[in-house]
């Protein structure tokens, strides 16, 4: 089942989930990572571009939430919904992707 999270949310889930930290699944282009960057504490970073996802499943843990992010939300709910169907136990959606995360968390974040 895919769940979804508000930016303002995120913390608050993360520290919920410490006993068993979630891999924060980021989807965007490499391009895009160069520009701006999500790194948060208690989270194990994964970068996999959208379109590269099937082919490197084996990458994701099944035994972890499962965090997607891309730019405005769009491509994270493609493919958190993806890996719902795919099995994946806890996969959850970031609603309004890293630029949301830029305009109510952390403004210093590049927008673009």
């Amino acid at each position: 089942m895919m769940n979804r999270l508000r930016v303002t949310e995120l913390q608050d889930f993360l520290q919920a989930h410490a006993a068993q930290p979630p891999v924060l699944l980021d989807v965007r282009e490499p391009w895009e990572l160069q520009r701006a960057a999500l790194r948060l504490p208690g989270t194990r970073a994964l970068d996999i571009p959208m379109q590269e996802l099937p082919a490197r499943l084996n990458e994701l843990p099944d035994d972890a939430p499962i965090v997607c992010l891309c730019h405005h939300g769009v491509r994270s709910a493609h493919v958190a919904a993806y890996l719902a169907r795919a099995g994946f136990d806890e996969v959850w959606d970031v609603i309004g992707g890293i630029d949301a995360w830029s305009q109510e968390i952390d403004p210093t974040l590049p927008r673009y």
